[in-house]
């Protein structure tokens, strides 16, 4: 008799296995890792400071999901308005800037003005980002922020990039809140993130703790074949396990490559798809009032990070009292910008870039500072993505072999959706074992 299994132990795999426990299932549940919770994982350091792998943040609508992590973390989480802002040629801009050009040059901020009062009226449609981009704000604001912002972090370019990504992540703001924004600083809030949750003591991980509770959770576990027709999985350390049903959020390029007998098409469809590898570089300081954003976005080629975030205004307990944090991203991707350094070569050029801006200052202490290299970040939408997904799909389809999460499912998922994603994985492996027919 084989097991049910469930590859991963981060938002997807801990939503498969809910739902399997709760239809009265019994999943083995495999990480490649000596410790749960993928990249919702956090740690706390010896100084006291605590950091995830990456900034996390829940600002699900959902009221399942939200009582669902609420109750997992027994109510103790913070309420936040979420404060954004970008970084531009010394300028300190609102987000999102499109809505805020107060402040600007004259001259660049009449040319946008122009331009996207132009662009309001283009009835154009667009085939890829950069059409998109300058049909909605004109082609100077397009290429002077998110056009270069994208180039740093989805490391390609805009005109190699589709738009089944966008959703409500780029705001298009009427003509009237445009000119506002370039009249007046003070203009309302309209981040697609408003209010957010996140837990009070333990860092983004609290959200799981509670999930792998009871589970035959297997950590260490690498897996390096599977075997569709014998319906095995070998792992690493010589472990040969039978398994009835697989479910997995392993990223479909290393999943595809372990699977016996995956036909050559499969291979090279798994072989064009892109994904950006993040440099995490953690930094604590001696001083807590560092920023009033909880993260800001740099445009600057000069500048070598993209996004910085602010974990102790996340919760008080991120930080040792009267310290503050620092999170930076640093991107690169293996099919467009490759990584051909160690993490913690980064660390000094990120520091000093932070003194270059301000955020870090020539009095304060540096506690502590230490860099991550995150292998799977954030897929990359480019022109290559549909195809390759679509032929991924269908033959992991064939084989019966369940995918989910953003690397699964090779997709922009939050971290609710994710867990949502899990379920659904689940629920297709139980209408599988019950006839039940449910949709894929």
């Amino acid at each position: 008799m084989g097991v049910i299994a469930v590859f991963g132990t981060g938002m997807a795999g801990m939503g498969a296995a809910t739902r399997l426990r709760h239809e009265g299932f019994s999943p083995v549940v495999f990480d490649m890792n000596g410790h749960f919770g993928g990249h919702t994982f956090s740690h706390t350091d010896p100084h006291g400071f605590v950091f995830d792998e990456g900034p996390h943040i829940s600002f699900t609508k959902d009221a399942r999901v939200q009582k669902l992590l609420a109750d997992n973390v027994r109510g103790e989480y913070e309420v936040l308005r979420a404060r954004v802002n970008n970084y531009w040629r010394g300028h300190w801009i609102k987000h999102p800037a499109q809505c805020n050009l107060h402040g600007l040059p004259t001259e660049l901020v009449v040319k946008i003005l122009t331009e996207i009062v132009g662009a309001h009226y283009d009835e154009s449609t667009p085939s890829n980002y950069e059409e998109w981009l300058v049909a909605s704000y004109g082609r100077t604001f397009a290429e002077t922020f998110p056009m270069q912002y994208g180039r740093k972090y989805h490391t390609t370019e805009a005109s190699n990039m589709s738009l089944d990504w966008l959703g409500p992540r780029l705001y298009k703001p009427a003509l009237e809140e445009v000119f506002r924004g370039a009249l007046t600083p003070e203009t309302p809030e309209v981040h697609y993130v408003s209010d957010f949750r996140y837990p009070s003591h333990g860092g983004f991980l609290s959200y799981l703790k509670p999930f792998a509770e009871g589970l035959d959770l297997r950590l260490n576990q690498r897996l390096v074949r599977l075997d569709p027709k014998a319906r095995t999985l070998a792992f690493a350390n010589g472990q040969v396990v039978n398994y009835d049903h697989v479910i997995s959020s392993i990223p479909l390029p290393e999943l595809v490559h372990m699977i016996s007998g995956a036909p050559p098409p499969v291979l090279e469809a798994a072989s064009r798809l892109a994904c950006s590898t993040c440099v995490i570089v953690n930094v604590g300081l001696d001083r807590a009032d560092i920023s009033d954003w909880h993260w800001t976005y740099f445009y600057d080629d000069d500048f070598c990070f993209t996004r910085v975030s602010f974990p102790h205004l996340l919760s008080p307990n991120n930080a040792p009292a009267g310290m503050g944090s620092i999170q930076v991203e640093v991107y690169f991707s293996p099919k467009y910008k490759l990584l051909t350094q160690t993490a913690d070569s980064l660390i000094a050029p990120v520091i000093s870039d932070l003194r270059r801006c301000g955020l870090i200052r020539d009095r304060d202490r540096i506690v502590c500072q230490h860099a991550l290299e995150v292998k799977y970040a954030n897929v990359i939408f480019d022109l290559d993505r549909a195809e390759a997904v679509k032929t991924v799909h269908a033959y992991l389809d064939e084989i019966g072999v369940r995918y989910c999460g953003r690397y699964g499912e090779w997709g922009y998922q939050w971290t609710d959706e994710s867990f949502v994603s899990g379920e659904r994985a689940a629920e297709r492996a139980i209408a599988s074992m019950s006839g039940a027919g449910l949709p894929t």
